[in-house]
């Protein structure tokens, strides 16, 4: 089964914005009633019975049963026939938003922690319908979805779409999402069509690229790629506009006029890095069928004095736009252990200690080899890569370990250490 998701630009008009603006703040409301139920019945289980606290504690009995995801849905049936305000929302859309909550706390149960949080107003920025009775598409239509310049979503009507490229014959919509941005309102379109999809197999020429902040990336073929300051370059704006909001008074026109010009600043950045992630990816995957990128630890390294910087080159990103590009271009991506990659002379693999911020030349003393630091830890990268997927690896200098030229092929070990 093969999913895409293609976006548009939608043009509701006021009655119709104003409907889809009001689905939202109920489907915010019935999050906030569903985390707030989970919350009570968390807390009133927290400690034991001769442990409570001395001034107050909220307690719920001993046999209600916990409010999954099935409760909730149920008693959300029951609350649409005495609320007039729910039964205007399609019935599907509020059970996503009770779904949403359900799957953040099964996030956080993985991983242990973050706990979800109340959204406040305007917190919430989408709906989904999550069926969509449609045929497979023809040309560039949908059958009862989209008819050239409109689409129809159930109870909101026709609404103008920007269908700036076309649908790909073969899919089905099974899910529409409707977003509402600070530069307006998008339509997202999930598409899916049974097919199989054949695992990529290594093949063709590799690159290794290591990921860093003076430069972007740099490969083993010895490119460097500058790094573009998405946030930095535009921080000084986003500083002006925020001390202007500052001075207006909160709830007012112009205040919420301050607000969008701050969300579409950000909009804008985010606009722009990830662009050129996507361009910087197509650019890797030219002539090559294999690429090799560390497994980085983003969380740890987007801590600390170097954290803006490490955010605003958005690594983690770049990462999974690149194993999209790759899948859909047919190159193979894979990712390498990261340790001492930067510490390895990848000529004869000499452990050359820790090298400081600054240095930014690798020199190796025992086999005198020479090259960009970032060129050297990519390199590496590629040597690890082609070893995973048990290739035949090719010094960069070919040289014995007195430093005499030879000629000759080397396999690589999983530390990056050749074996002679």
């Amino acid at each position: 089964m093969l999913s895409l998701t293609y976006s548009y630009r939608i043009y509701p008009d006021l009655a119709q914005e104003a409907r889809m603006l009001t689905w939202m703040e109920q489907c915010r409301r019935v999050y906030n009633y569903a985390l707030a139920e989970r919350r009570d019945w968390i807390a009133s289980r927290k400690c034991a019975v001769n442990a409570c606290n001395i001034k107050q504690e909220y307690i719920i009995s001993a046999d209600t049963l916990y409010p999954d995801y099935y409760k909730q849905q149920n008693a959300l049936s029951l609350a649409k026939k005495n609320l007039s305000d729910l039964q205007d929302v399609q019935s599907q859309v509020l059970q996503d938003a009770l779904k949403r909550l359900d799957k953040a706390f099964k996030f956080r149960q993985e991983r242990g922690f973050g706990f979800p949080r109340f959204k406040k107003v305007g917190q919430y920025r989408s709906f989904v319908f999550p069926q969509f009775k449609s045929h497979p598409v023809v040309g560039s239509d949908v059958a009862n979805l989209v008819t050239g310049w409109q689409i129809k979503l159930p109870k909101i009507g026709a609404v103008r779409i920007n269908l700036h490229r076309p649908l790909p014959d073969g899919f089905e919509v099974k899910q529409v999402r409707v977003v509402c941005k600070a530069s307006g309102w998008y339509t997202q379109l999930i598409l899916s069509c049974d097919i199989s999809v054949p695992v990529l197999q290594p093949h063709g020429e590799s690159i290794g690229i290591d990921l860093g902040l003076l430069n972007f990336l740099a490969t083993s073929s010895g490119k460097l790629i500058a790094r573009p300051k998405f946030f930095i370059q535009l921080q000084s704006k986003l500083k002006w506009l925020q001390r202007q909001l500052k001075d207006k008074v909160k709830g007012s026109n112009n205040y919420k006029k301050a607000q969008k010009q701050i969300a579409k600043l950000h909009e804008h950045i985010h606009n722009t890095r990830r662009e050129f992630h996507f361009l910087t990816a197509h650019q890797l995957c030219d002539g090559v069928g294999m690429i090799f990128a560390e497994d980085l630890n983003l969380t740890n390294l987007c801590r600390g004095m170097l954290a803006k910087h490490c955010l605003d080159a958005g690594w983690g990103r770049f990462l999974e736009i690149l194993g999209w590009v790759c899948k859909k271009r047919g190159v193979y991506f894979a990712k390498v252990d990261p340790k001492g990659t930067s510490q390895t002379c990848p000529n004869c693999g000499t452990h050359t200690g820790k090298k400081e911020l600054l240095e930014r030349v690798h020199n190796c003393s025992f086999c005198g080899y020479i090259t960009d630091r970032d060129v050297a830890a990519a390199i590496v990268v590629e040597q690890r890569g082609l070893t995973a997927v048990g290739q035949t690896v090719m010094l960069p200098v070919e040289v014995d370990r007195l430093g005499v030229p030879v000629k000759q092929e080397v396999r690589k070990s999983n530390l990056g250490k050749p074996t002679l």
